[in-house]
């Protein structure tokens, strides 16, 4: 099996279930923000604050297009749908899960949007990026699992279930 990629808006948990999706099929975890974080040296918000949302999105691109894995969950950043050369590299090693919440959930999720490092354009609240992203996500994901109201357990179990589906 490849590499299983998660994809999703900033709080939907691609982290946690990240973790927990390696140890249960025993991969390896990537963080993808963690590894932009590694290979520039730098916090993700330092990253924004300094180069803007457009400069963080080519570095996030950059990093991502060259993630070189074998039998790996990769949790991505929200913003990685915004790279074409990223998300085509990401689908050819592995498949891609977007990992789906409903506005409303999403919105009590994300208390401290800035501080998370979440790339908003000027003027632009937790909607407008949520309108914005779903398509890019929708386009992108080989699976869509949806989690509302979904324990993280559950969540991996249909994850593994529909994985198995893809497979067969």
């Amino acid at each position: 099996m490849k590499n299983i990629v998660l994809i999703g808006m900033p709080g939907v948990g691609k982290s946690t279930a990240g973790v927990v999706l390696a140890k249960v099929l025993g991969y390896e975890f990537i963080d993808a923000d963690l590894v932009i974080q590694q290979q520039e040296g730098k916090l993700l918000h330092e990253i924004i604050s300094e180069v803007g949302t457009d400069g963080f999105i080519e570095v996030e691109n950059r990093v991502n297009s060259k993630l070189d894995v074998e039998k790996a969950i990769i949790a991505t950043g929200g913003s990685v749908v915004y790279g074409k050369e990223a998300m085509q590299h990401l689908k050819e090693i592995g498949t891609v899960v977007y990992l789906q919440v409903s506005y409303d959930i999403l919105k009590k999720r994300l208390h401290d949007i800035k501080g998370r490092g979440v790339v908003l354009k000027e003027g632009q609240d937790l909607k407008g990026l949520y309108e914005e992203r779903i398509p890019l996500y929708e386009k992108y994901a080989d699976i869509t699992v949806c989690e509302d109201n979904l324990s993280v357990e559950q969540t991996i179990e249909k994850i593994i279930e529909q994985l198995k589906q893809l497979e067969a």
